[in-house]
């Protein structure tokens, strides 16, 4: 019996792993389908109640089709547009929103469509049991999606579910792109080798363990030796296009993957616009636009936005003046000078959270070692400087409440780069100006981004990402990622 099970075991450990891809989207396919029963059968038991047989009239001949066929019917059909519109590929899933975007307009076109065949075929569906299925079937189906994509996102950083990446062009480009893409482990890209004209095999790029396995000659060898199933081409001035167009031709379909890595960074995906001419891949690129529609559209909803919620949290902003003004002596609103839009200075509200004499303090304190803040933007974890009701304030961003009167005013906005001082201003390089094209905001990508455990060079980074790349739906993803930023806290000093 035992020799019988031997062989079994032996060949099973042979097979090759099942690719992540196929995995993964088959767990989707079951959690798709679990979304849609009880989205379309939980809808029916809501209409109808408990009789699941409640009949439906078909046409002028009043035959009698059951509700039951019907939610199947659409069951499959849910499941069918759902994999047409590609809402489990893996070049989708586990970073950005085009994930949510292919499943609401799978959703909705479905649904356009199961209208225009009650239509034609005169079935008359109980509208109640449309009207309910579709927003509550779409908010399960996003919902249950981002479960997962949290779930992705762990794995991805410890190294699972992630497209093994080889890099092949200059040592210079191979590193960058490396170190751009260990900066989101959730997209799914896990550098494991570089090919680079130079390179001797078992060396690593500079200041990496990643390692080099020779030249593009080798990149046969190298994708067997590191496991890799993808190529990503990091600059292409050392192939010429005769030797690209080989190196496509040797992956193994289906299997092994080629991506051209163009040198753009920060370049949001609604600027970019790929268009083949003469079976060249031209990548448009748009040029930001800071006036016009998109501006007033912006200034529209920081008016109505900031004076909702200083009405809504009027009693919440009364309370917290009280407290600061009986606490402690002094004014309760803290006034210092930014710099805003087009480089202007203006001044800012916060409640007061440091002691009276704070910024006299400063100087003493800068000179101290410490591991929170950068070069330029001083931060302390423990600032002495800090009032006890001010540490509480600031532990859930209670103090910057204040900018909501800046941003009604006009010189602040909801959702911009982070308003600094002169003094960092002037230490500023000559391309961080460009953060000035828009108005500060109170919150902001660095701010659901790592906040003051940032570096300042990730701060720039990501502020000048916003500027480059703004839009109405990227503010408001960020005001979500906000509310998550301030109950966790996270580089709150």
């Amino acid at each position: 019996m035992i020799s019988e099970e031997v062989p079994r075991v032996s060949e099973r450990a042979e097979r090759p792993p099942r690719d992540w891809r196929m995995v993964y989207a088959s767990r989707l396919i079951v959690n798709d389908l679990v979304v849609v029963i009880v989205a379309v059968f939980g809808t029916q038991v809501l209409w109808f109640g408990a009789n699941l047989v409640k009949p439906t009239v078909v046409g002028t001949a009043s035959l009698v089709l059951s509700y039951t066929i019907v939610s199947l019917v659409l069951i499959v059909a849910w499941m069918m547009v759902l994999s047409i519109y590609g809402t489990r590929e893996y070049r989708i899933v586990g970073t950005g929103s085009t994930e949510y975007k292919q499943i609401a307009d799978a959703t909705l076109r479905l649904f356009g469509l199961v209208a225009i065949a009650a239509f034609l075929t005169q079935v008359e569906l109980a509208r109640g049991y449309i009207i309910l299925s579709l927003p509550l079937g779409l908010f399960l189906l996003v919902l249950s999606r981002s479960i997962w994509r949290r779930w992705l996102s762990r794995q991805r950083k410890v190294g699972l579910f992630s497209s093994k990446v080889l890099l092949v062009g200059s040592s210079a480009s191979a590193l960058h792109i490396a170190r751009e893409l260990a900066r989101q482990p959730q997209a799914g890209y896990l550098v494991v080798g570089a090919c680079v004209p130079s390179g001797l095999v078992a060396d690593y790029l500079p200041n990496t363990d990643i390692p080099v396995f020779g030249n593009i000659d080798h990149l046969k060898a190298a994708m067997l030796t590191c496991g890799a199933d993808t190529v990503v081409i990091t600059s292409s001035d050392e192939l010429a296009p005769e030797k690209i167009r080989e190196l496509s031709w040797s992956l193994e379909p289906g299997k092994q993957h080629l991506v051209v890595a163009p040198s753009l960074t920060d370049i949001g995906g609604p600027r970019i616009h790929t268009r083949p001419v003469a079976g060249l891949p031209l990548i448009h690129v748009e040029t930001p636009r800071y006036q016009g529609g998109k501006r007033f559209t912006k200034r529209a909803t920081d008016i109505v936005l900031s004076s909702v919620l200083i009405l809504v949290l009027s009693p919440l902003l009364f309370v917290v003046a009280m407290g600061v003004r009986l606490s402690t002596p002094g004014d309760v609103f803290f006034r210092q000078e930014r710099i805003g839009l087009n480089g202007a200075p203006f001044k800012m509200l916060k409640f007061r959270s440091m002691v009276v004499d704070a910024e006299s303090r400063l100087a003493g304190l800068a000179s101290e070692t410490r591991t929170e803040g950068n070069s330029i933007l001083f931060k302390m974890a423990n600032d002495p400087r800090v009032t006890p009701i001010g540490r509480f304030l600031r532990r859930f961003s209670l103090d910057e409440l204040p900018q909501l009167f800046n941003v009604f005013g006009g010189s602040m906005s909801v959702v911009g780069p982070r308003p600094p001082l002169q003094r960092e201003v002037e230490q500023y390089e000559s391309h961080v100006h460009r953060r000035f094209l828009v108005k500060p905001g109170i919150t902001g990508l660095w701010q659901v981004s790592g906040r003051s455990d940032l570096s300042w060079e990730d701060s720039v980074r990501l502020d000048l990402y916003y500027v480059e790349n703004w839009s109405m739906t990227g503010d408001l993803l960020i005001l979500w990622k906000t509310a998550r930023a301030v109950l966790a806290s996270e580089g709150a000093y």
